[in-house]
């Protein structure tokens, strides 16, 4: 009979920010690090982390600004992507981890993309969900932010959609698909995210990372390279319902890297909202057989 990991809610203090992570597994064991995606948290890992630890040691951290870690406004923390993960770097330092797995999902993708081009060596594997490094993810739902990110002005930043509040927090987990699916979603994720984005300061926070997405979206053909020179070992998951991140990313993904297996699932954008049992199952098959 497998044993039970439970998961242990910590902090940290990280450069002077309290960072919230959930902790689970034995040190020693392969680690594993899951970064969480617009507007979510570590809330969103808390279904497959007992299961993936039974063979590694997980950390989920609550990205500055989101969850239960501090939210300190634009004046205070520089929201880019690149600082984010300097922040998740110092973290995995003060926990001692040298290599790790990553898990990349929306938000997430260009703060483990950071970790992982600027030391190669450290990632063991990628684990990519809803996590956009190409192009061919970006469909016509992205022309209106392309617009802002070439000419950010007034003019087109009115012509993004109207997201940064409540209905467009839970359309990250409804948006798109069928009523069947969206029974299966429980309504406090949701719920729990605008609680946490409705902290002072935090909606500037993250339109900040919004248009520092248009960063990452030019660091494709680094990431490109960083796949082509260094294979890692992935996984891809994916939602064939999701709104966000068309699927043509995955064949994307297919298309260079060696050692790949990939799955599309019935649902959507947070698809462990809905496949939590058969994606961790996946992700603890990998690590086991690539630790």
């Amino acid at each position: 009979m497998r044993a039970v990991q439970k998961i242990h809610h910590r902090r940290a203090d990280v450069d002077g920010l309290e960072v919230f992570f959930r902790e689970a597994g034995r040190p020693g064991q392969p680690a594993v690090l899951l970064l969480h995606g617009f507007p979510s948290s570590s809330h969103t890992f808390r279904q497959v982390m007992p299961t993936l630890a039974d063979v590694a040691h997980v950390i989920a951290p609550d990205l500055p600004g989101f969850g239960m870690s501090a939210s300190p406004t634009v004046d205070e923390y520089d929201y880019t992507f690149e600082n984010l993960s300097w922040t998740i770097e110092h973290l995995l330092d003060r926990l001692g981890i040298e290599r790790f797995f990553v898990y990349l999902h929306d938000f997430g993708a260009p703060v483990g993309y950071h970790l992982a081009t600027r030391a190669p060596a450290r990632i063991r594997g990628l684990i990519v969900q809803s996590g956009n490094a190409h192009q061919d993810g970006l469909g016509v739902q992205w022309d209106s932010a392309r617009a802002y990110w070439a000419d950010p002005t007034d003019a087109t930043r009115a012509g993004l959609p109207d997201w940064l509040h409540f209905a467009g927090t839970r359309d990250q987990y409804l948006a798109g698909l069928p009523e069947r699916l969206r029974a299966l979603h429980a309504p406090e994720s949701w719920h729990l995210d605008w609680e946490r984005m409705s902290r002072p300061g935090n909606v500037d926070a993250q339109f900040a990372l919004f248009t520092d997405y248009a960063n990452h979206v030019a660091r494709f053909d680094e990431l490109a390279e960083y796949h082509r020179a260094h294979q890692p070992p992935a996984l891809v998951l994916w939602g064939r319902h999701d709104a966000y991140f068309d699927v043509d990313e995955v064949l994307a993904y297919h298309r260079v890297l060696e050692r790949l297996d990939a799955h599309i699932y019935d649902g959507g954008h947070l698809l462990l909202e809905t496949h939590a049992a058969e994606c961790a199952e996946l992700m603890r098959a990998f690590v086991r057989d690539n630790a």
